[in-house]
């Protein structure tokens, strides 16, 4: 549309010179015939007294009009069209006016939340006062409650507008209990286009529920807690305030919290909707493969784990030394069979296994929703160690804690497994290293623009 509303203002121009000069021309040619007309009547007259006079003031007079008509038609068409015509109505293109060269320099996004009065006119108030500092609404949604309404709108606002005015100027429309926060073009989607797109992804994917609801929520710290390792589990769904306690499908409660950002009644309706979408499509995980030749000619087979695995995933850990299973668990090692359920299952992350031609089992790679934090973990078997199979497992989970919207990931060593930490090195990602009582923790920054490229 902009492109075409430029071509027709661009059209219109050049009618325009077109007809000045059409104009210019037919002028012209009036005032020959006119002084060829004055030449012919001179011929018929004769030399009567004072023609000559009479004739040179008659050209005067016509060069003074024509010049005066051309000096007009000059200067009023860089005049102002009139208000009432097609170009007084046409809508400003970006970069034309006093400010931008572009839709949105010196303009600002933010998200804004207020309760207003469910009162006829409460909201049409507001949206004045927004008006009047030129903020400009482009979205709105309504959560409505017992006693008034929330009100949650991405505005464009002026960059100059500072954030404490932007509240005030909410707070003199009617507004109460406000929040804001800034956005980017991802918020530009509307609120049924990505429930759309959120339900896909869980439909596709069971691991997918709980980064669901943090992307439905913003900044919320998710956990998923099994059955019966926290209290009993909930008779029903619950919400207080700022947090939401569902019943998970898989067993279990999924909590999520959000610091001073109360809740909604609509908000909850959403998440219990993708909660029950989840549990009516049952356990799933996606059939990826993905085929490697390792460097001593060996193909081994890279795929999504499940619950499905769990045999296969014990026989591992019964042919790892004692060593490798101390560096990957940090617990005594008559234990770690009890943490592959949890491990394993879609719920609490995601898992890669690695097996060879034959089908067997030889690595497994995890990475792990940590409430708001995200956590990977390798272990390969003693034999395949030294292969480039940690480092292929963990560049495939850090390109998807990437593709899930992580800013980070850590791994949790022994501070003597210099093995674990060059693997993590190898990534070429920021790293930071924090030791305590001989345990290491390594976190690497997935936020730079060029770490997914970095990991693929």
């Amino acid at each position: 549309m902009r492109e075409l509303t430029s071509a027709t203002t661009a059209s219109a121009a050049t009618a325009r010179r077109r007809f000045h000069r059409r104009r210019d021309v037919v002028e012209l040619a009036a005032l020959l015939v006119a002084v060829a007309s004055a030449d012919l009547v001179a011929d018929r007259v004769g030399h009567t007294p004072g023609l000559p006079a009479l004739l040179c003031l008659s050209a005067a007079a016509l060069a003074a009009t024509a010049g005066f008509r051309t000096w007009r038609a000059r200067h009023l068409g860089h005049a102002p069209p009139p208000p009432g015509g097609h170009e007084g109505n046409r809508a400003a293109e970006p970069g034309e006016g006093s400010a931008a060269h572009g839709p949105d320099a010196g303009t600002a996004l933010w998200r804004v939340r207020t309760t207003v009065h469910d009162t006829p006119g409460s909201l049409a108030a507001l949206c004045a006062a927004l008006a009047g500092r030129g903020v400009d609404i482009l979205t709105l949604q309504t959560h409505p409650l017992t006693e008034g309404t929330v009100d949650e709108f991405l505005v464009r606002a002026p960059a100059a507008l500072a954030p404490g005015d932007l509240t005030r100027t909410v707070a003199d429309g009617g507004g109460r209990d406000t929040w804001i926060e800034r956005a980017d073009a991802h918020d530009l989607v509307d609120t049924p286009t990505r429930m759309l797109g959120l339900a896909t992804r869980t439909a596709m994917d069971a691991a997918e529920l709980p980064l669901a609801l943090r992307q439905l929520f913003g900044r919320c710290t998710i956990r998923s807690t099994p059955p019966g390792t926290a209290g009993p589990d909930p008779a029903e769904d619950s919400l207080e305030d700022t947090i939401m306690r569902l019943r998970d499908p898989a067993g279990g409660t999924i909590t999520v919290e959000r610091a001073c950002l109360p809740f909604t009644p609509t908000e909850f309706a959403r998440a219990r909707a993708l909660v029950e979408l989840d549990a009516q499509l049952g356990a799933r995980v996606p059939d990826g493969r993905a085929v490697l030749t390792l460097p001593e000619g060996n193909e081994i087979t890279v795929r999504r784990a499940g619950p499905e695995d769990l045999e296969a995933a014990r026989e591992l850990h019964d042919r790892c030394s004692k060593a490798t299973l101390t560096r990957r668990y940090h617990g005594p090692v008559a234990d770690v069979d009890r943490y592959l359920t949890h491990l394993l299952s879609p719920r609490f992350g995601r898992t890669l296994a690695v097996q060879t031609v034959s089908g067997r089992l030889v690595a497994l790679g995890h990475l792990l929703w940590d409430g708001d934090e995200t956590e990977v973990a390798l272990l390969v078997e003693d034999a395949w160690q030294h292969r480039g199979i940690g480092l292929e497992l963990l560049r495939r989970l850090a390109a998807q804690a990437v593709d899930a919207g992580c800013e980070s990931v850590y791994a949790v060593t022994r501070a003597t497994n210099t093995a674990m930490v060059a693997t993590m090195r190898r990534l070429g990602l920021p790293l930071d290293y924090q030791v305590e009582d001989g345990t290491l923790v390594i976190t690497a920054t997935l936020s730079p623009a060029d770490a997914s490229a970095r990991l693929r």
